[in-house]
């Protein structure tokens, strides 16, 4: 039975191609919403580009048809209609100025006029599809992003595998070690714990390439990282990914001091300043503020991009041993970058060591229009806790990062680890654990 959906502001503010996703249905645009997204337009960040993307679209529409009456949106596809509401379905008791009341009310409208078909709102307010629901209108989630279904079930880059005790002991005596399809499902890259099914403390850790190749040993790195030694597995295992040339692209997710960001600038300043494996260390991350915005900041390009970057910085002074004065010449002469993911797009990076920290506050265009600035041997690390998103059209399941991690997951190009410990400081573990 063919549905009428009426599309709240944040759902085009989220993806702009979403009136596109309801096949045969009909689509409702509140006239209250067109308001909504004028006040965003202006925004030199995802949620502009989607408010100026979408009312593009819908002035292409209008030049084939009328919007009031409904426009097709192509062939197979429903119809799409601009529409008001009357001022007697503003549900009594609700504040008639408020734009999500207006947008109900719209919804509420259909409905009186068409009782035969399902009118359905479509928000991801959590508020508002509450207030929806009581008030007897259907209401769902814009999901089309979430690629799964809770934070738990996102794939990690490690599992355990049970195997004969021998098969241990060959490893260790470098006999090359294969994996059946049949036996597990794994991805390239994906580090194992060989765990021995007579004596449970009899481990081996291995990092997978693919089904028709030996399974790799892992570099321990005891002599550290420009000073820097892996505390647990898990960052034995991303310094492995950091520091392999032939993975292009790395991903890494975990609670706040566990390691992440410390790690992808220790290796990046090893494989730009010692090894030369790359010209130039780029740094940035989305200008996404915690709680209330202080608004537009003076200076230079740098000076405004300081405040964002001031985590780089203190990882950068406690690598370079609070040598300043070395790290300014590294700025001067541009060897570490400074950039601003606003000005990426356009770029073609060659030959660089690119991170891009809290990755979670991306969206999937974002991240896309950043990834594909990748050139000739560069690689890009994205890094970010999945439970701490400041964007408030995003959540753990929709978000950048997550979306790169399982959609990059099946190719050998790229690689993930989770990183589970906290190891900042007993202060920082504690916080993140019960705060």
């Amino acid at each position: 039975m063919k549905k009428t959906y009426v599309i709240d502001t944040n759902v085009f503010l989220t993806n702009h191609e979403s009136i596109f996703s309801y096949k045969n249905n009909d689509i409702i645009v509140p006239l209250k919403v067109l308001d909504e997204i004028d006040k965003h337009k202006k925004r030199q960040d995802g949620v502009g580009l989607n408010a100026r993307s979408i009312i593009r679209t819908l002035d292409s529409l209008r030049e084939k048809g009328n919007l009031h009456k409904g426009v097709r949106l192509a062939k197979g596809k429903g119809i799409l209609s601009v529409r008001g509401y009357d001022f007697d379905h503003i549900p009594i008791g609700c504040d008639v100025s408020s734009a999500d009341n207006q947008i109900i009310a719209t919804a509420i409208t259909e409905q009186a006029k068409n009782l035969k078909r399902k009118v359905i709102l479509v928000t991801r307010d959590i508020n508002m599809r509450v207030k929806c629901d009581s008030l007897d209108l259907l209401t769902e989630d814009y999901v089309s992003d979430q690629v799964v279904d809770n934070v738990g079930s996102l794939y990690t880059g490690f599992v355990k595998y049970l195997v004969d005790d021998e098969t241990i002991d060959q490893f260790y005596n470098d006999e090359n070690i294969t994996v059946e399809k049949d036996d597990i499902e794994l991805y390239p890259n994906q580090f194992i714990m060989l765990v021995s099914n007579l004596n449970e403390k009899k481990t081996a850790l291995a990092r997978f390439i693919n089904y028709n190749t030996s399974l790799e040993k892992i570099t321990e790195f005891k002599q550290g990282i420009w000073g820097l030694k892996p505390r647990n597995k898990e960052q034995t295992f991303a310094l492995n990914l950091l520091l392999d040339p032939e993975v292009p692209i790395v991903t890494m997710y975990g609670k706040a001091g566990c390691g992440k960001t410390l790690m992808a600038l220790a290796t990046g300043l090893e494989q730009v300043l010692e090894k030369n494996t790359y010209k130039k260390l780029i740094v940035s991350r989305p200008v996404q503020p915690l709680g209330k915005d202080i608004g537009f900041l003076p200076g230079t390009l740098e000076e405004k991009m300081r405040p964002w970057l001031m985590p780089i910085q203190d990882n950068l002074d406690f690598l370079m041993n609070g040598r300043k004065s070395a790290m300014e010449i590294f700025f001067e002469n541009g060897t570490i970058e400074i950039e601003a993911l606003t000005y990426i797009r356009g770029r073609s990076i060659s030959n660089a060591f690119i991170i891009i920290d809290e990755a979670q506050n991306l969206s999937v265009h974002e991240l896309k229009t950043i990834v594909t600035r990748v050139g000739e041997n560069t690689k890009i690390i994205l890094t970010g806790d999945v439970e701490q998103i400041d964007n408030t059209y995003l959540d753990a399941t929709s978000n950048g990062l997550t979306y790169a991690v399982e959609k990059l997951k099946n190719y050998e190009l790229s690689g993930h680890m989770t990183l589970l410990k906290g190891e900042r400081s007993k202060v920082a573990t504690l916080a993140a654990k019960v705060l």
